[in-house]
């Protein structure tokens, strides 16, 4: 039987996979802050020069996103 260890800390390759979003995207939200009109950047913490990303972080930033139902229906 092999138990495959889950990492609580996510690369930036495995976080742009886990919320199907580009490296790019992750890189630019980080550099970009919490501006105006911007997707704000999913909470991440840097070891030395690493930056890594909290799954339980990126599961909340998601949520965020999520709509309780489509627009167009009233």
């Amino acid at each position: 039987m092999t138990n495959k260890i889950q990492p609580k800390a996510l690369t930036e390759i495995e976080a742009s996979q886990y919320i199907c979003m580009s490296r790019s995207f992750l890189a630019q939200a980080r550099m970009d802050g919490n501006r105006d009109n911007r997707t704000p950047a999913p909470p991440f913490i840097k070891i030395g020069r690493s930056v890594r990303y909290l799954r339980e972080d990126l599961d909340r930033w998601l949520d965020a996103f999520m709509k309780l139902e489509h627009l167009g229906q009233h």
